[in-house]
């Protein structure tokens, strides 16, 4: 085993380490710092019976980011693809420790180190630093997170080309879209964010170029790389606001790329008696958020809960490598969700010409390229 459109408006591969099970990652939402104790520790059983118990038993330890283990995003996610691992594993025995401030992670991480712990998984890659720090002062710890490649050789590195499925959203939302302007809006201006944001506008501008239109991307301008931002992955009253303000503008179809912040987004369409409709990102929204599932037009996700599991279910077998992997339209590491409650919505030829656009991403027909672009 491995121990180791156009502008703002607004005012205000390498090659694939599949390791027996392909491995991709989750948005990063979270802010990296140190100091704080940490947090007490969940159960470390999920319930749930496995039928066989093969290779190693490993504890499997996660540390979430502010967002918390049931964000109903990537926290949750990655808390399900622990439970799916000992589900498939006896062997693999997972528990977390939730991060109430960024000041927590170092401190959740190493109180994970001083344990022995296995697998030690990281919910954010802005809990990189911190992250390889931790790493660096244990080599004999096995760690993986959600980030571009590190030069920690114990870190092992989950990466998804979001931009990807952003672009099909795009190209759904220009379709879609009867005011002829869309938005989009951003946690942070980080690369995780900024590639869906990317993706998104590179997809409204293929429509426009395919059916001569001129729809408008409101809070991103990827040409620039500046936007709408609301500096926060946790405050939904932000959510609601910005929301507001694009929708104000015109925008009637809106894709939050900013945790749990978003959820305000999606209260807001529903109060807004069908004003506007969003676009989620992370989970699908219809199964993370079922609330808000009839205004979710669909989600840009990643499959995040498969990405853990095969990750905890390679360490127990012993065949987790150092380095990485890249989670892509090809092998499902990223995806446009079922539009669910809303697929009458969607025209059938719009369906069909989004199919397309998947199969000629994948063939290599059409290459989506972000700044923010895993490589």
């Amino acid at each position: 085993m491995w121990r180791q459109g156009k502008g703002i408006l607004l005012r205000s591969k390498r090659g694939m380490g599949l390791l027996g099970a392909f491995v991709v990652g989750g948005l990063v939402l979270s802010m990296a710092s140190c100091s704080s104790a940490p947090k007490k520790n969940s159960p470390s059983s999920t319930g749930a019976s496995a039928t066989t118990a093969t290779g190693k038993k490993i504890s499997a330890c996660m540390v979430t980011d502010t967002g918390g283990i049931d964000d109903k995003s990537f926290n949750a996610a990655a808390w399900a693809g622990l439970q799916a691992a000992q589900k498939a594993n006896a062997n693999v025995v997972p528990k977390y420790v939730a991060s109430t401030t960024a000041a927590d992670y170092a401190p959740n991480l190493t109180n994970f180190a001083t344990q022995k712990c296995d697998l030690i998984v990281a919910v954010g890659g802005l809990m990189g630093a911190d992250t390889d720090k931790v790493a660096k002062a244990n080599p004999t710890e096995s760690f993986a997170i959600v980030r571009p490649p590190t030069a920690e050789p114990n870190v092992y590195s989950m990466q998804f080309d979001t931009a990807q499925a952003g672009y099909l959203a795009g190209y759904l939302a220009a379709g879609v879209t009867t005011t002829g302007k869309v938005g989009t809006y951003g946690g942070l201006k980080i690369p995780s964010v900024t590639i869906f944001m990317d993706g998104f506008a590179d997809g409204v501008a293929q429509y426009n170029k395919v059916h001569s239109k001129s729809v408008t991307v409101l809070g991103w301008d990827k040409a620039t790389q500046n936007g709408l931002f609301a500096n926060s992955f946790t405050d939904q009253a932000k959510g609601k606001s910005l929301a507001s303000t694009l929708n104000s503008q015109g925008a009637d179809i809106i894709m939050p790329v900013a945790g749990g912040t978003g959820l305000g987004t999606a209260a807001a369409a529903q109060a807004s008696n069908g004003k506007f409709k969003v676009i989620w990102v992370d989970q699908d929204g219809c199964v993370s958020a079922a609330q808000y599932c009839n205004v979710f037009l669909s989600t840009v996700q990643k499959n995040i809960s498969d990405a853990v599991k095969a990750t905890a279910l390679n360490a127990s077998a012993g065949t987790l490598a150092g380095g990485g992997s890249i989670g892509t339209l090809a092998n499902n590491g990223v995806q446009l969700a079922p539009y669910h409650q809303l697929d009458g919505s969607v025209p059938a030829a719009l369906k069909t010409e989004i199919d397309q656009l998947k199969a000629d991403i994948i063939s290599g027909k059409i290459t989506v390229t972000s700044p923010a672009s895993p490589k």
